[in-house]
């Protein structure tokens, strides 16, 4: 299938056709999208998209053809309106309320976050607050002007305010560390992550490591001289604990060394694979005053496990969560991803309970999203956006409810393109077990300076002001372009001289 998205006479140079064709891709994931700005005369299915200033207003033209069925729609965005984000964001946002109701009419299908399509909806939440005053009216919004289901707008604003405490103790002076492992024991169906399997690139450990230890001396050095405070540490990936424990002993030496880690909050290292956790590992954690694991298995069902390209079964991970507890581990995060191969929603239910069996303190609900990077794209093709004939919505609603009723709250949620049902990702922890870092990098509070190979840094300044900084993606241009890596790690110094009154 293939639909063609026509855009006519746009008074503005904005992002009109990257909205509407997110919109298009709500309902259509995974499928041909052709954008034309002088087009010819349209075949097949299409949308026609026309504004048009009027007077000091401008006027939006609407025309979907699909599967045989046409609907045009028209609206007028005055002045008026238009207060709070201009004539441009007011037109943009009609623009998609009027291309999702008539997709939502032709398709029979209406999703659950309505014209939200970015990653942060809780960021919305936050902005829409300071403006309206209120939840309630934050609620109203979301509901009323995005065409948000109540059920999703509800969990947003608990999300918020969850947040709120945590984020009222940030200042422009604080920053969190990353630090990349770009390893596994076996690559998963579903990932797109810059991660290898161990077996095939175990050869660059060495020097990627040695290299690594190097760029966080000059991290260090440069926050050391801007006299910024470091507040969490997250070593993830890939599965940081593929590395062997000298290995995982000279990472943690070097931050330990590099670092001022007695004033921080939080310290997580993702363990997250039950096949790469051992007894000498954890140790290793333990002595470096790591305050938080990640043990994800995704699914405790074996059947499951072999359809995503897991070697390690259920059983090993309730061994590996025992191990931890055992060695005095008592901040523990387990994920569970919803709408994967061969699982069934009493399959997922069962996960849950087991999880919730292990009194893990943070426990993130993912919903399976299909990347095209992925072996599951590669092998399945727009059929991997089909989550077979059970709903996601309810599946999570009830695992919402399960969490909530065991004093599990939402502390922070995110959204991407291609999950599949359209559907969410949220964090559930115990209260004043929130996992930090993931606060504070999902909602861009403070700034991440990240080391590794695909790490990205994020340089937070003046409201709505960041900046990205992009190491090389995989670990042989990490090891054979690290002088350029170096050489980036100015746009820090940079910023922050530009931040300065």
């Amino acid at each position: 299938m293939t639909l063609e998205l026509i855009l006519r006479d746009l008074p503005w140079e904005g992002d009109f056709d990257y909205e509407a064709e997110c919109i298009l891709r709500l309902f259509f994931p995974g499928e041909k999208i052709a954008i034309l700005h002088q087009p010819q005369t349209p075949e097949g299915d299409w949308v026609s998209v026309e504004l048009t200033p009027q007077g000091e207003g401008v006027a939006i033209s609407l025309g979907v053809q699909l599967n045989s069925g046409e609907i045009q729609a028209r609206d007028m965005v005055l002045p008026s309106q238009a207060a709070v984000g201009g004539m441009e964001w007011e037109a943009e946002r009609r623009l998609c309320l009027l291309l999702f109701d008539a997709l939502c009419q032709l398709t029979g299908t209406r999703p659950p976050w309505g014209i939200l399509t970015g990653v942060r909806p809780v960021r919305l939440c936050r902005k829409l607050l300071g403006e309206l005053g209120s939840l309630s009216a934050v609620r109203e919004a979301l509901i009323q002007q995005y065409q948000v289901l109540p059920q999703k707008a509800e969990l947003a604003l608990s999300t918020l305010q969850a947040q709120k405490e945590i984020l009222a103790g940030n200042t422009r002076s604080s920053y969190s560390l990353y630090v990349g492992i770009p390893f596994c024991p076996t690559r998963c169906l579903y990932c797109s992550f810059v991660s290898h399997a161990i077996d095939k690139a175990g050869k660059l450990v060495p020097d990627y490591l040695e290299l690594l230890c190097r760029e966080l001396e000059e991290i260090a050095a440069v926050a050391s001289r801007l006299g910024l405070e470091l507040r969490t540490v997250y070593i993830g990936g890939g599965t940081p604990t593929t590395l062997e424990p000298n290995q995982l002993t000279r990472l943690l030496g070097q931050i330990e060394t590099s670092f001022p880690l007695s004033g921080i909050s939080e310290y997580t290292v993702e363990a997250g694979r039950p096949d790469s956790i051992s007894r000498e590992k954890l140790k290793v954690l333990r002595d470096f005053g790591i305050s938080r694991i990640s043990i994800n298995p995704q699914a405790l069902d074996d059947v499951v496990l072999r359809a995503i390209g897991r070697a390690h079964t259920a059983q090993e991970t309730l061994e590996a969560v025992a191990l931890a507890r055992e060695m005095g581990f008592d901040n523990i995060n387990m994920d569970l991803i919803a709408g994967l191969p061969e699982q069934t929603p009493g399959s997922f239910a069962h996960s849950l309970e087991q999880v919730m069996a292990l009194n893990a303190e943070n426990i993130t609900i993912h919903t399976l999203t299909v990347k095209r990077s992925s072996d599951l794209r590669a092998s399945m093709g727009a059929d991997a956006y089909d989550s077979g004939a059970y709903s996601l919505a309810d599946l999570l609603a009830q695992s919402q409810e399960k969490l909530r009723g065991a004093g599990y709250l939402p502390y922070y949620l995110y959204r991407q393109q291609g999950t599949r049902q359209n559907q969410e990702n949220t964090g559930f922890s115990r209260p004043g077990k929130e996992g930090l870092y993931n606060i504070y990098s999902m909602e861009d509070a403070h700034t991440i300076l990240a080391a590794g190979a695909g790490a990205v840094t994020k340089l937070c300044g003046a409201p709505d002001k960041m900046r990205r900084g992009f190491n090389y993606k995989y670990p042989y241009e990490y090891i054979s372009g690290f002088g350029e890596i170096l050489n980036r790690k100015r746009q820090i110094t940079e910023f922050y001289k530009e931040e300065t009154p």
